[in-house]
């Protein structure tokens, strides 16, 4: 359970992060006029379903994220396929060791995280997303530029969470 801890925290973050930068402090009256909301037009929804599938699809989102932010999952993916992986004293598997053991930690800090998740993750993931909807849907640059504003901070948050506590 200790090895997923990071991953569930991590999940926490669009929520926590949510919470802030689309309220009235930040960025939540820009939000609501490029969407056309009201106060009136937000209530009524089901708030405890919508929190617990924005945290299952954030959870399903550290995985990728990981991956994206801790170069050494790279590693583990060339060889976890292979016969003897996971087997203590395998060739495979004392290769892989080794290769932890020298470079494990290289690039594994918060700020590390945090730039490829906000930079790679914000920029080259969220952005063509949010825009492409965005241009389907007849949205404007506001509408990108609010949203990709949130991705960047918590893909660049959960990144960092990832990058400096799961799974060495």
């Amino acid at each position: 359970m200790a090895a997923f801890l990071p991953f569930l925290l991590a999940a926490l973050i669009p929520m926590l992060v949510g919470s802030l930068y689309y309220s009235p402090l930040l960025a939540g009256n820009a939000w609501m006029k490029a969407n056309g909301f009201t106060e009136e037009s937000l209530k009524g929804a089901n708030m405890l379903v919508i929190l617990i599938l924005c945290y299952v699809f954030a959870l399903m989102l550290t995985y990728p994220l990981w991956q994206l932010v801790v170069h050494q999952s790279g590693m583990m993916g060339v060889l976890a396929m292979q016969e003897g992986f996971g087997v203590a004293g395998s060739e495979v598997q004392n290769y892989y060791d080794d290769f932890l053991a020298n470079y494990g930690d290289l690039h594994r800090t918060f700020g590390h995280g945090a730039m490829h998740g906000g930079v790679i993750g914000g920029l080259f993931v969220a952005l063509p997303l949010i825009a492409i909807n965005a241009l389907f849907e007849r949205r404007g640059w506001k509408y990108i530029l609010i949203h990709l504003g949130y991705w960047i901070i918590t893909l660049g948050l959960m990144g960092g969470v990832l990058c400096q506590f799961a799974m060495r």
